[in-house]
């Protein structure tokens, strides 16, 4: 753990370590107070990140709770495959919630069109695995910083019996204090990275010598631009003919459903280039990439209302 000094000689904590501290505080907390936590990971930047912060709140004891996957089955590969040796390497419990057994249950409808994309239909994945497990807290990786309807959410933030947040009736969270009390049925969404910056990620995964999913870093890919985001060309995209594909050398800065997450042209390979990209965007990664947000001005709090992470 990095330290400070200051003018009169006493120590105080890096960003970084003041970050990592506060996130695994709330782990143990959970871990304290919750029967059945569950942690979200998609094999993305911050769900790895998370999973390192469970690593070193549980020391040297293993990781005491499964992690989920809430699966659309239209990821993409690289990410599916690191996402399942990450888990092997750890040796925790993976629980997957596909989406594609509830279509063929009749459970949901797969939207049809130009802009179909199952990721909203993630929400009635999640829903049903935490009923089905009874989990009583979800751990997400999302951050304040991403966008407008996240930064409206508390850290703890509380889901009714139908799995519903409601922005206007949250518990206040005075000096780090959390309200963990929940009812049968209701659920807590735990956010650890609230605070973080996908900068200070972006660092931590240097600092902690993180791998993460090869997309990350500028690979050549083909693509096609749709709204001034770069989606890739994929089976599972219904493309235009006027919309043209061409190769060109892409990163993503968020991982997600192939439908909606779009790619930025970069040609950087390493973390050093990836960070030094970072600090001189002033889009969020969201704003810049992610076609599902754009459905309206509060697209993402509209999902949240109904029970996405």
């Amino acid at each position: 753990m990095s330290q400070v000094s200051d003018a009169v000689g006493r120590y105080q904590l890096s960003q970084l370590d003041f970050l990592e501290a506060e996130a695994i505080f709330i782990m143990r907390e959970v871990a304290a107070e919750f029967e059945r936590p569950v942690l979200l990971f998609s094999g993305g930047k911050d769900s790895v990140v998370m999973l390192r912060i469970a690593e070193k709140a549980f020391w040297p004891a293993p990781i005491p709770f499964p992690v989920m996957h809430v699966d659309t089955g239209h990821n993409f590969p690289e990410v599916i495959e690191f996402r399942d040796k990450r888990v092997a390497e750890l040796g925790v419990r993976l629980i997957v919630a596909s989406v594609q057994d509830l279509i063929d249950a009749g459970k949901v409808v797969e939207p049809k069109g130009r802009w179909a994309s199952r990721n909203r239909l993630q929400t009635a994945a999640l829903l049903e695995a935490i009923e089905k497990y009874g989990f009583d807290a979800a751990f997400g990786g999302a951050r304040r910083d991403e966008e407008k309807a996240r930064d409206k959410e508390r850290v703890f933030s509380f889901r009714d019996e139908f799995g519903q947040w409601d922005p206007k009736n949250q518990r206040p969270e005075l000096w780090n204090l959390y309200n963990t009390r929940v009812h049968r049925g209701e659920n807590i969404r735990v956010f650890p990275l609230s605070n973080w910056t996908e900068l200070d990620v972006w660092h931590y995964i240097r600092r902690e010598g993180l791998r993460l999913p090869s997309i990350y870093f500028a690979h050549r890919r083909r693509v096609f631009e749709r709204d001034g985001i770069l989606l890739p060309d994929s089976p599972y995209v219904t493309r235009d003919e006027d919309e043209e594909v061409f190769e060109a050398s892409v990163r993503y800065r968020t991982v997600g459903d192939m439908t909606c997450t779009g790619a930025v042209l970069s040609t950087a390979t390493t973390l050093d280039e990836v960070i030094a990209e970072i600090a001189a965007t002033r889009i969020t990664e969201r704003g810049q990439t992610r076609a599902d947000d754009r459905g309206s001005e509060a697209a993402m709090e509209e999902r949240k209302r109904e029970g996405y992470f």
